[in-house]
Protein backbone atom coordinates (compact mmCIF):
# COMPACT_ATOMS: atom_id res chain seq x y z
CA UNK A 1 0.00 0.00 0.00
CA UNK A 2 1.25 3.49 -0.81
CA UNK A 3 1.70 5.38 2.43
CA UNK A 4 2.50 9.07 2.57
CA UNK A 5 5.72 9.95 4.35
CA UNK A 6 7.26 13.33 5.08
CA UNK A 7 11.00 13.42 5.68
CA UNK A 8 13.29 16.19 6.85
CA UNK A 9 16.94 15.52 6.10
CA UNK A 10 19.56 17.37 8.17
CA UNK A 11 22.18 19.49 6.46
CA UNK A 12 24.74 17.45 8.39
CA UNK A 13 23.57 14.11 9.74
CA UNK A 14 25.27 13.74 13.11
CA UNK A 15 23.15 10.83 14.33
CA UNK A 16 23.14 7.45 12.62
CA UNK A 17 19.77 6.36 14.04
CA UNK A 18 16.73 7.79 12.21
CA UNK A 19 13.48 8.86 13.89
CA UNK A 20 10.04 7.66 12.82
CA UNK A 21 7.00 9.59 14.02
CA UNK A 22 3.55 7.96 14.25
CA UNK A 23 0.44 10.13 14.51
CA UNK A 24 -2.75 9.53 16.46
CA UNK A 25 -6.45 9.48 15.64
CA UNK A 26 -7.71 11.98 13.05
CA UNK A 27 -4.21 13.23 12.20
CA UNK A 28 -1.61 12.57 9.52
CA UNK A 29 2.11 13.05 8.97
CA UNK A 30 1.43 16.79 8.68
CA UNK A 31 1.09 17.16 12.47
CA UNK A 32 4.78 16.32 12.93
CA UNK A 33 6.02 18.53 10.11
CA UNK A 34 4.72 21.70 11.70
CA UNK A 35 7.50 21.72 14.32
CA UNK A 36 9.02 18.37 15.25
CA UNK A 37 10.50 17.16 11.95
CA UNK A 38 12.34 20.44 11.24
CA UNK A 39 13.45 20.63 14.88
CA UNK A 40 15.07 17.19 14.96
CA UNK A 41 16.55 17.61 11.49
CA UNK A 42 18.18 20.81 12.74
CA UNK A 43 19.86 18.71 15.42
CA UNK A 44 21.25 16.21 12.94
CA UNK A 45 18.54 13.53 12.83
CA UNK A 46 16.97 12.00 9.74
CA UNK A 47 13.31 12.53 10.72
CA UNK A 48 10.35 10.88 8.99
CA UNK A 49 6.62 10.85 9.71
CA UNK A 50 4.07 8.56 8.07
CA UNK A 51 0.37 8.90 7.42
CA UNK A 52 -1.52 5.72 8.27
CA UNK A 53 -3.72 4.19 5.58
CA UNK A 54 -6.69 6.39 4.72
CA UNK A 55 -5.18 9.37 6.51
CA UNK A 56 -3.96 12.58 4.86
CA UNK A 57 -2.13 11.62 1.64
CA UNK A 58 -2.02 7.84 2.08
CA UNK A 59 -3.99 5.33 0.03
CA UNK A 60 -6.80 3.25 1.49
CA UNK A 61 -9.94 3.87 3.48
CA UNK A 62 -10.32 4.58 7.18
CA UNK A 63 -13.57 2.73 7.83
CA UNK A 64 -13.08 -0.82 9.09
CA UNK A 65 -9.39 -0.52 9.91
CA UNK A 66 -8.01 -2.36 12.93
CA UNK A 67 -5.05 -1.76 15.20
CA UNK A 68 -3.32 -4.62 13.35
CA UNK A 69 -3.79 -2.76 10.05
CA UNK A 70 -2.17 0.34 11.43
CA UNK A 71 0.70 -1.57 13.06
CA UNK A 72 1.33 -3.13 9.64
CA UNK A 73 1.65 0.40 8.23
CA UNK A 74 4.24 1.30 10.86
CA UNK A 75 6.13 -1.90 10.08
CA UNK A 76 6.02 -1.17 6.34
CA UNK A 77 7.68 2.21 6.77
CA UNK A 78 10.06 1.23 9.59
CA UNK A 79 11.38 -1.72 7.59
CA UNK A 80 12.54 0.60 4.80
CA UNK A 81 15.26 2.16 6.96
CA UNK A 82 18.78 0.73 6.78
CA UNK A 83 19.08 1.34 10.53
CA UNK A 84 16.17 0.53 12.83
CA UNK A 85 14.52 3.83 13.78
CA UNK A 86 13.51 5.27 17.12
CA UNK A 87 9.70 5.20 17.15
CA UNK A 88 7.91 8.28 18.49
CA UNK A 89 4.14 7.83 18.76
CA UNK A 90 1.40 10.24 19.81
CA UNK A 91 -1.96 9.15 21.26
CA UNK A 92 -3.18 6.19 19.19
CA UNK A 93 0.27 6.31 17.58
CA UNK A 94 1.71 5.66 21.02
CA UNK A 95 -0.48 2.60 21.34
CA UNK A 96 0.59 1.45 17.87
CA UNK A 97 4.18 1.92 19.02
CA UNK A 98 3.56 -0.37 21.98
CA UNK A 99 1.98 -3.02 19.73
CA UNK A 100 4.80 -2.72 17.18
CA UNK A 101 7.41 -3.21 19.92
CA UNK A 102 5.76 -6.44 21.05
CA UNK A 103 7.24 -8.11 17.97
CA UNK A 104 9.99 -5.72 16.81
CA UNK A 105 13.13 -4.28 18.28
CA UNK A 106 13.94 -0.57 18.26
CA UNK A 107 16.81 1.42 19.74
CA UNK A 108 14.30 3.41 21.81
CA UNK A 109 10.74 4.71 21.71
CA UNK A 110 8.81 7.71 22.97
CA UNK A 111 5.12 7.71 23.92
CA UNK A 112 3.42 11.12 23.84
CA UNK A 113 -0.02 11.31 25.50
CA UNK A 114 -0.31 7.67 24.51
CA UNK A 115 -3.42 5.56 24.64
CA UNK A 116 -2.84 3.25 27.61
CA UNK A 117 -1.86 -0.37 27.16
CA UNK A 118 -5.09 -1.41 28.95
CA UNK A 119 -7.45 0.45 26.63
CA UNK A 120 -9.65 3.52 26.48
CA UNK A 121 -12.49 2.84 28.92
CA UNK A 122 -11.46 5.76 31.19
CA UNK A 123 -11.59 8.08 28.18
CA UNK A 124 -14.94 6.57 27.17
CA UNK A 125 -16.44 7.28 30.60
CA UNK A 126 -14.90 10.76 30.74
CA UNK A 127 -16.55 11.61 27.45
CA UNK A 128 -19.84 10.10 28.64
CA UNK A 129 -19.74 12.50 31.58
CA UNK A 130 -18.48 15.63 29.85
CA UNK A 131 -19.70 15.29 26.25
CA UNK A 132 -22.56 12.75 26.23
CA UNK A 133 -24.12 13.99 22.98
CA UNK A 134 -20.81 13.53 21.20
CA UNK A 135 -20.53 9.98 22.49
CA UNK A 136 -24.09 9.23 21.34
CA UNK A 137 -23.16 10.46 17.85
CA UNK A 138 -20.05 8.25 17.84
CA UNK A 139 -22.07 5.18 18.77
CA UNK A 140 -24.99 6.03 16.52
CA UNK A 141 -22.82 6.72 13.46
CA UNK A 142 -20.16 4.07 14.22
CA UNK A 143 -17.44 6.61 13.46
CA UNK A 144 -15.17 8.79 15.56
CA UNK A 145 -15.35 12.04 13.61
CA UNK A 146 -18.02 13.52 15.94
CA UNK A 147 -15.30 13.86 18.59
CA UNK A 148 -13.60 16.54 16.43
CA UNK A 149 -16.42 17.55 14.08
CA UNK A 150 -16.32 21.27 15.01
CA UNK A 151 -13.44 23.57 15.97
CA UNK A 152 -14.89 23.74 19.49
CA UNK A 153 -14.99 19.95 19.75
CA UNK A 154 -11.46 19.67 18.37
CA UNK A 155 -10.24 22.17 20.94
CA UNK A 156 -11.79 20.14 23.78
CA UNK A 157 -10.16 16.92 22.58
CA UNK A 158 -6.82 18.20 21.37
CA UNK A 159 -5.85 21.75 22.26
CA UNK A 160 -5.36 24.09 25.20
CA UNK A 161 -7.77 26.88 25.98
CA UNK A 162 -5.09 29.42 25.10
CA UNK A 163 -4.38 28.00 21.63
CA UNK A 164 -5.15 30.85 19.16
CA UNK A 165 -8.36 30.35 17.19
CA UNK A 166 -6.54 30.66 13.87
CA UNK A 167 -4.28 27.75 14.77
CA UNK A 168 -7.19 25.61 15.96
CA UNK A 169 -8.99 26.32 12.69
CA UNK A 170 -5.87 25.52 10.67
CA UNK A 171 -5.37 22.13 12.32
CA UNK A 172 -9.08 21.33 12.49
CA UNK A 173 -9.33 21.66 8.70
CA UNK A 174 -6.77 18.87 8.29
CA UNK A 175 -8.40 16.31 10.60
CA UNK A 176 -9.68 12.99 9.21
CA UNK A 177 -12.43 10.64 10.29
CA UNK A 178 -11.25 7.65 12.33
CA UNK A 179 -12.12 3.95 12.38
CA UNK A 180 -14.75 2.81 14.89
CA UNK A 181 -13.54 -0.77 14.42
CA UNK A 182 -10.10 0.32 15.60
CA UNK A 183 -11.74 1.99 18.60
CA UNK A 184 -13.25 -1.38 19.52
CA UNK A 185 -9.72 -2.79 19.59
CA UNK A 186 -8.80 -0.05 22.06
CA UNK A 187 -11.75 -0.98 24.25
CA UNK A 188 -10.54 -4.53 24.61
CA UNK A 189 -10.30 -6.49 21.36
CA UNK A 190 -6.56 -5.95 20.87
CA UNK A 191 -4.80 -4.47 23.90
CA UNK A 192 -1.05 -4.12 24.43
CA UNK A 193 1.15 -6.42 26.52
CA UNK A 194 3.95 -4.47 28.26
CA UNK A 195 5.69 -7.70 29.26
CA UNK A 196 6.57 -8.29 25.61
CA UNK A 197 8.29 -4.91 25.18
CA UNK A 198 12.03 -4.70 25.90
CA UNK A 199 12.74 -1.36 24.21
CA UNK A 200 13.78 1.63 26.40
CA UNK A 201 10.82 4.01 26.69
CA UNK A 202 10.27 7.69 27.46
CA UNK A 203 6.65 8.33 28.45
CA UNK A 204 5.32 11.90 28.44
CA UNK A 205 1.88 13.34 29.11
CA UNK A 206 0.04 16.67 29.38
CA UNK A 207 -1.55 18.25 32.44
CA UNK A 208 -4.76 19.44 30.79
CA UNK A 209 -5.31 16.53 28.40
CA UNK A 210 -9.03 15.73 28.03
CA UNK A 211 -8.33 12.70 25.83
CA UNK A 212 -5.60 10.93 27.84
CA UNK A 213 -5.40 12.10 31.43
CA UNK A 214 -2.15 12.28 33.43
CA UNK A 215 -3.48 9.35 35.50
CA UNK A 216 -3.70 7.22 32.36
CA UNK A 217 -0.17 8.23 31.36
CA UNK A 218 1.19 7.35 34.80
CA UNK A 219 -0.59 3.97 34.67
CA UNK A 220 1.06 3.19 31.35
CA UNK A 221 4.47 4.12 32.72
CA UNK A 222 4.01 1.93 35.79
CA UNK A 223 3.22 -1.03 33.53
CA UNK A 224 6.64 -0.56 31.91
CA UNK A 225 8.42 -0.04 35.21
CA UNK A 226 9.34 3.61 34.64
CA UNK A 227 8.13 7.07 35.66
CA UNK A 228 6.10 9.29 33.37
CA UNK A 229 6.72 13.01 32.98
CA UNK A 230 3.75 15.39 32.77
CA UNK A 231 4.09 18.76 31.07
CA UNK A 232 2.20 21.61 32.75
CA UNK A 233 -0.29 23.89 30.99
CA UNK A 234 -0.45 21.61 27.96
CA UNK A 235 -3.23 19.66 26.23
CA UNK A 236 -3.35 16.51 24.13
CA UNK A 237 -1.59 17.56 20.90
CA UNK A 238 1.78 17.98 22.57
CA UNK A 239 3.60 18.34 19.25
CA UNK A 240 1.39 21.28 18.20
CA UNK A 241 0.81 23.05 21.51
CA UNK A 242 2.31 26.49 22.08
CA UNK A 243 4.98 24.99 24.34
CA UNK A 244 5.89 22.19 21.92
CA UNK A 245 9.57 23.09 22.15
CA UNK A 246 9.80 21.96 25.79
CA UNK A 247 8.58 18.52 24.71
CA UNK A 248 10.93 18.21 21.76
CA UNK A 249 13.86 19.37 23.90
CA UNK A 250 13.08 16.70 26.52
CA UNK A 251 13.04 14.01 23.81
CA UNK A 252 16.28 15.34 22.33
CA UNK A 253 18.03 15.27 25.70
CA UNK A 254 16.76 11.77 26.43
CA UNK A 255 18.07 10.50 23.10
CA UNK A 256 21.45 12.03 23.95
CA UNK A 257 21.38 10.30 27.34
CA UNK A 258 20.81 7.02 25.49
CA UNK A 259 23.66 7.72 23.12
CA UNK A 260 21.34 7.80 20.10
Amino acid sequence: MRLETITRVPQTQTHKTPLLFVHGMWHGAWCWDEYFLPYFAEYGYHATALSLRGHAGSDGKISGNTIANYVSDVDQVASQFETAPVIIGHSMGGFLTQKYLETHNAPAAVLLASNPHYGLWPTFFRMAGQRPLTLLKVIGQLRLYPVVETPEAARWALFSKDMPEEQVSKYYAKLNDESFRMFMDLLGLNLANPKKVKTPLLILGAEFDNAISPEQVHATARAYGINAEIFPNMAHDMMLELNWRSVSKRILNWLKEKGI
